[in-house]
């Protein structure tokens, strides 16, 4: 069973890493510790662990590290008594792209409105053929949908600011 699970783990480290790097503008490397450390969790992973699993060089693996490290998406914890540091993701990472996502939705919505309020004129000043006519369901659903969907993410970015809430 372990392994089935750690096969799984891999599989989604490369999917998520892909997605990471082109979505982060991240290096290949990079996106991967990245992935992996989303996908180990709260217990955090070590840079050994990231030697060995990546199969990346002590030097690769640092400079990623330092570089996620500055970049606020990944922080450190250390247990008493045991010298290696745990590797886990910034929740603050995780805020700023919600951040980002509701501010890219915000603006979106605002064209979507504009666009729809020139139909809406032009359509008010064309007294001919209703076939001419501006059809305004498409703009009305999608602003409909980005305030819904804006909602829900504001939601989980209440219970991300929250202490208690663990990712």
């Amino acid at each position: 069973m372990a392994d089935i699970i750690c096969k799984e783990k891999m599989s989604l480290v490369e999917k998520l890493g892909v997605h990471i790097e082109k979505r982060e503008q991240l290096a290949p490397v990079a996106a991967r510790i990245l992935s992996y450390t989303i996908l180990t969790g709260k217990k955090g992973c070590t840079f050994e662990d990231m030697v060995n699993i990546l199969c990346a060089s002590k030097s690769t693996i640092s400079t990623h590290l330092n570089h996620l490290q500055d970049l606020n998406k990944i922080e450190y914890f250390t247990k008493t008594g045991d010298r290696k540091k745990y590797f886990i993701i910034n929740k603050d990472m995780v805020v700023h792209h919600v951040d980002n996502l509701m501010n890219e939705w915000k603006e979106v919505r605002e064209l979507h409105q504009e666009i729809r309020t020139y139909k809406e004129t032009v359509n008010s000043q064309n007294t001919g053929d209703d076939s001419e006519k501006f059809d305004l369901n498409f703009h009305n659903d999608y602003i409909k949908f980005l305030d819904e969907a804006t909602a829900s993410i504001e939601i989980l970015r209440t219970k991300l600011t929250d202490d208690k809430f663990e990712i």
